[in-house]
This record gives structure tokens, C-alpha cells and sequence, in this order.
């Protein structure tokens, strides 16, 4: 496996690449771990309902406790504190559905945030980067053998443009044809140009 170009300025160019991808996706999770912070001091107004529904329930609920004891009267003065309870209880559990609202934000959100880099690193630059390794990882397994560099000259045949093999000469794809081997060397050096990889070792 070849992860890097023979090449200095293709091999440079590699690495820095690589190194930006991390840059990349390290700051993407810094983003996304900061929109899940920022999302969740939203939840604060919602836990002080919470607690003071509840602290206000408690008192009533105490209260209307107390109250009842009071004799012949105390069932008709305890129901204004027991509906009160019950107003301060609902109050609770809108506090409760907000900071569950905020939880599920806090999750959605940085997912999304963090969704389409990632999908860009992985649907763009690794596809392109593990052809890269595959291709040259093969071109540099061959390159040594006189099958090999044939096959190399073929696909530099098939991919290179006009004007690069133009370069080599005029006749360079009949050349090719006779088995002339100045004509596989050139062309094999020019796809293994392409790739960044030196030629015979």
C-alpha cells in the first residue's frame, strides 16, 4: 500500500491535504460540540419553571394539607389550594417539555451542523484518496516489470491527453504497438508522472 506520492511536490501536496481534512473535521466537531452547549443553556429557563412550579406546588399542596383540618370548613378551604397545586404542577411539566424540546435541539442540531462536512469527507475526498492509494499502490508494484510498465503505457495511452502524448512524438502510439521500448518507457513515466511515483528503481 502507498499512501504518499515518490514525488516531493505531489507527496507535499498529499499531506497537506490530509492535514486540512483533519483541520477540517476537527473544527466541524468543535462547531457542532459548541451549538450543543449554546443549545442547551436554552434549557435553563425551562429547569426554573420546573423547580418553581414544583416549590410552589409543595407549599400549596402543604398548605391545603393544613387547612383541612380545619373543622366543617376545612374541605371547602382546601379546594382553592388544591386547583392552585394543581396550576403550579402544570407549570412544572411545561418547564419539563421545554427541556425536553432543548435536549432533542441539542442533538438535532449539531448533527445537522456536522452532517454535510462529513458527508464531503467521506463521499468526496475518501473516494478520490483510496483510487489514489489503490492506483498507485498497483502502479508501484508493476513498475519494475516489462508486463507491468507495458500495462502502464496502455493506460497512459487510454488516459493521458493528446497534447502530452503528442509530446513523445508523433508515431508514439504506433511505437507503442511495435514494442518499441524507448516508446513503453516514455509513456509508462508519463502515467507514473501522473501518480507521482518515480520510475525504475
Amino acid at each position: 500500500m502507498k499512501l504518499y506520492a515518490d514525488r516531493v511536490p505531489v507527496a507535499l501536496r498529499q499531506l497537506i491535504t490530509d492535514l486540512l481534512v483533519v483541520v477540517w473535521v476537527y473544527l466541524w466537531i468543535r462547531v457542532a460540540l459548541w451549538i450543543h452547549d449554546l443549545v442547551l443553556k436554552l434549557a435553563v429557563p425551562g429547569q426554573k419553571l420546573e423547580g418553581a412550579g414544583n416549590g410552589i406546588a409543595d407549599n400549596l399542596a402543604d398548605a391545603g394539607g393544613k387547612v383541612d383540618d380545619v373543622p366543617v370548613v376545612g374541605d371547602e378551604l382546601t379546594e382553592p389550594f388544591t386547583r392552585a397545586a394543581d396550576a403550579a404542577r402544570a407549570l412544572a411539566d411545561a418547564g419539563r417539555e421545554q427541556q425536553e424540546f432543548v435536549d432533542q435541539m441539542a442533538l438535532i442540531l449539531p448533527l445537522m451542523a456536522i452532517a454535510v462536512p462529513l458527508a464531503l469527507v467521506l463521499f468526496v475526498w475518501l473516494p478520490l484518496r483510496l483510487r489514489w492509494i489503490r492506483r498507485a499502490g498497483v502502479a508501484a508494484a508493476v513498475r519494475t516489470d516489462p508486463a507491468g510498465r507495458d500495462l502502464l503505457a496502455l493506460r497512459a495511452l487510454a488516459g493521458r491527453p493528446l497534447n502530452e502524448l503528442a509530446r513523445l512524438g508523433p508515431d508514439i502510439a504506433q511505437s507503442w504497438r511495435a514494442g518499441d521500448p524507448e516508446a513503453v518507457d516514455a509513456l509508462a513515466e508519463l502515467e507514473l508522472r501522473r501518480l507521482g511515483l518515480r520510475g525504475r528503481r
